[in-house]
């Protein structure tokens, strides 16, 4: 239910179009895509298809169910990975109950990221992960077999398999250590149980070459995270988190939280969990989006040093009534807070240029379009028979710069009609407070043939004489 209320209002993504048109392309014509096909601007880069198995997965839900299909594997997901995280709390602190404050923190900082995108199966597979290594650590080494096929699949969903190498990598480097300093132990390893991790983190390494791109999808997460790129820094949730928002702040909480505890109760903390922990911190200190996995791996080390505070579980006092009528409760609200089509329709007019193109598709505007940077991913899935400018994916136009010339031209950082010229542009659809909106009506040839809440529509003067009279 929380997931639900959390997501319902969120069907605006301006990256879930692309991910969308990109499954149908799959879907249609049983081809992974290797090049760019939605801009004319780059000229069919070379385009890496890391997360080709969830656009096709997100296709799916949509050729289904249209927006609602689209609404149900957003809820499924994300409470699979409330869920799954509680589920993992309670195994790895034994405590039923404080498993809840481990659900509730992932939850507060998934609350970044919860969106129609592939993130949300990379995530669900890093709890998966966890759950594999920590049955393989305290149950049987045998589980640790499951990681090869685990990052096969997860290889082919999304980026976030680099993480999930880097966790198992410092569960094994971990693993070499056995000391006692203050409140920090590192436990004891059998040989045997070291072995099995060690092949089965190399079958897992062999297994990310299992992908349509070879070595070029397995070093895409790196040269995302460690290579400059302009396009990447000028999105908000790629930037370095501010310590003084509310998110940096409750990070901040929850490691002093484990810190004060471990000192005032002489709590132990082991060797890997803070491996784990500052690997995570790193990660959502560098980029504010990385939040979300923070919250994954730092939960259940919380639960743990916390389990002791609550009573622990008894199966003898659940009261199956209770909790049978909670459950109902919950699933009918969950029902009736589902948003309708209308809702989601309403979702999308608010945030995307649907009238927009509406204008374009019935007037036949002509002639390359220029587009903003948020509008691209709509104007793939919608408006298909006119290639963007530029969207949301920096790949293929970072090497081929277009995306240091649009944001030149964006800014007013250049003549804006060198930019218009040499790309030939016909018209431009523009969000109603971009800067260009105040430069081009003072541009000799152009002139403004729609206007909406959302968006502006400026069209070449032979252009515009046809339209100018449905300006609105």
């Amino acid at each position: 239910m929380l997931g639900l209320l959390t997501v319902r209002s969120r069907f605006d993504d301006p990256d879930m179009w692309w991910h969308l048109k990109t499954g149908e392309v799959i879907f249609t014509t049983h081809v992974i895509p290797t090049t760019d096909l939605f801009s004319y601007t780059t000229n069919h880069h070379a385009s890496i298809p890391h997360e080709w198995l969830s656009q096709l997965c997100i296709y799916a839900f949509y050729r289904l169910g249209g927006y609602s299909g689209l609404m149900l594997w957003l809820c499924l997901f994300t409470a699979a990975v409330l869920i799954a995280g509680y589920g993992f709390c309670w195994l790895y602190s034994g405590n039923a109950k404080v498993a809840f404050v481990g659900a509730l923190t992932i939850w507060f900082f998934g609350t970044i990221g919860f969106a129609i995108r592939p993130q949300m199966i990379g995530y669900l597979l890093l709890v998966v992960e966890l759950f594999v290594l920590h049955l393989g650590r305290t149950r049987n080494p045998r589980w640790f077999l499951a990681l090869p096929p685990l990052f096969a699949l997860w290889v082919n969903c999304h980026g976030s398999f680099s993480l999930g190498i880097a966790v198992a990598a410092a569960l094994w480097f971990s693993s070499w250590f056995e000391f006692q300093a203050g409140s920090v132990t590192a436990a004891h390893w059998e040989p045997g149980s070291r072995k099995t991790l060690t092949i089965s983190l190399l079958l897992s390494v062999a297994g990310l070459f299992l992908n349509p791109s070879g070595v070029k999808l397995v070093l895409y997460p790196l040269s995302t995270l460690f290579v400059p790129s302009v396009g990447v820094n000028a999105v908000s949730e790629w930037q370095p988190l501010q310590l003084g928002d509310g998110r940096g702040l409750a990070m901040l909480g929850v490691l002093g939280i484990i810190l004060l505890v471990v000192i005032v109760r002489r709590s132990q903390i082991y060797w890997d969990e803070l491996l784990m922990m500052a690997l995570a911190t790193w990660l959502a200190a560098s980029h504010r989006r990385l939040l979300f996995p923070f919250g994954i791996l730092v939960a259940p080390i919380l639960v743990r040093i916390l389990a002791d505070s609550w009573e622990q579980y008894s199966a003898e006092r659940d009261r199956a009534l209770p909790n049978a009528v909670l459950i109902a409760g919950s699933l009918a609200v969950a029902f009736v807070a589902f948003p309708s089509r209308q809702n989601l329709a309403h979702q999308v007019e608010e945030h995307s240029p649907v009238r927009a193109v509406e204008f374009i598709q019935s007037h036949h505007l002509t002639g390359p379009m220029l587009n903003d940077y948020t509008d691209g991913g709509y104007l793939i899935w919608a408006a298909p028979e006119h290639p963007v400018f530029i969207d949301g994916r920096a790949d293929p136009y970072e090497p081929t710069g277009v995306i240091g010339e649009f944001g030149k031209w964006a800014m007013l950082q250049s003549a804006p009609d060198i930019l218009l010229d040499k790309y030939q542009i016909g018209f431009c659809l523009l969000a109603r407070n971009s800067p260009e909106t105040f430069v081009l009506p003072l541009l000799p040839g152009w002139k403004a043939v729609y206007s909406d809440d959302n968006s502006v529509i400026f069209a070449r003067t032979q252009v515009a004489t046809a339209s100018s009279n449905w300006m609105r």
